[in-house]
């Protein structure tokens, strides 16, 4: 029986806009699969890197692009958070049927902005929804290495098969399996967490 559920964030719970980033990203002539690119994500995800040389890094990688143009641009991933999915999460919540975390491969610019575009109300409303906010810039770690899980579950004391990870990235379901999980791995644009309690 299903107890616990940790909910991933971009196209989870908020929207994310792929398009809008690797556009920007091309404009350059660069991949978003460059491998500078790729690892100054990684590096800033995991808070091995602060956002001064994470900006400093893709400046020099744009061709030394200002970084308040930078900052936009990172930024043009993150959408809208649906108040209908804010009201699922909550009625969940308050049905006091499942503990419920969030667990997200996020950085500072991206929370940061969350957090103005939300506005201080709606960010505590999103927050007030788990009784964990797990963030891989904050932990140090990030999906899908199995020890981020192992720490959620091991800091609640969560028993694996009792627990179900929602993520729409394949790999990260996969990381999450290996531990004993049990996961949906939701599909955007086909599937919405709204879908959640015909799956459990």
């Amino acid at each position: 029986m299903v107890k616990n559920l940790i909910f991933d964030f971009g196209d989870v719970v908020i929207d994310l806009n792929w398009k809008a980033i690797y556009g920007a990203i091309s404009a350059y002539g660069i991949s978003p699969e460059h491998p500078a690119l790729r690892a100054a994500s990684r590096e800033y995800e995991t808070g091995q890197i602060d956002t001064d040389t994470f900006l400093l890094r893709l400046s020099q990688l744009f061709g030394n692009t200002d970084r308040e143009t930078i900052t936009r641009h990172w930024n043009s991933l993150i959408g809208p958070l649906p108040e209908g999915r804010l009201e699922f999460l909550e009625q969940l919540r308050d049905s006091n049927r499942y503990r419920m975390f969030l667990l997200s491969n996020t950085n500072a610019l991206h929370m940061e902005f969350v957090a103005r575009e939300l506005g201080p109300a709606g960010y505590n409303r999103l927050k007030a929804c788990f009784e964990g906010f797990y963030l891989s810039y904050e932990l140090g770690l990030r999906k899908p290495d199995p020890e981020i899980f192992e720490y959620v579950l091991r800091e609640n004391r969560l028993q694996p098969t009792e627990t179900l990870f929602i993520d729409d990235t394949l790999e990260h379901t996969l990381g999450a399996a290996s531990t004993g999980i049990a996961t949906w791995h939701l599909q955007p644009g086909k599937e919405d967490v709204r879908e959640l309690l015909n799956r459990i």
